[in-house]
């Protein structure tokens, strides 16, 4: 399989690989490593202001290259967001930047259900 220079980069230097720790932070988790794909989101929120911002965000992810590229670029756009429950762009918007075949859109959606269930950890809910 060809990756184009996105997934490439990403994939071989991953943005924002690693985890968080403290009272600030909150994780998401979606797949499995017996399914082949497996994603992890932490977020630091920071709390000051009128908006909660993304302070920092990091993944762990198990998967073929076009995951691990999605992650690290949702880490990476992510921060300095507004901590809403949805990924920074959509897993079809994610799928034509990193020209993902059709067949990966699944693998993408659990990317999307690791950075929800992040933010819906920070959210309380």
């Amino acid at each position: 399989m060809t990756y184009n220079e996105l997934t490439r980069r990403y994939f071989d230097q991953p943005a924002r690989v690693g985890t968080l720790e403290g009272p600030d932070c909150y994780r998401g988790a979606a797949g499995s490593r017996s399914s082949g794909t497996w994603v992890q989101f932490d977020v630091r929120l920071e709390r000051a202001g009128a908006l909660p911002r993304v302070r920092e965000a990091r993944f762990l992810a198990f998967g073929c290259p076009h995951v691990i590229a999605a992650a690290g670029l949702v880490a990476e756009e992510a921060e300095g967001a507004t901590p809403e429950p949805r990924l920074p762009q959509s897993v079809h918007a994610l799928r034509a930047r990193l020209e993902a075949p059709a067949e990966k859109l699944g693998r993408l959606f659990v990317v999307e259900d690791a950075w929800v269930a992040a933010l819906r950890a920070a959210a309380g809910d």
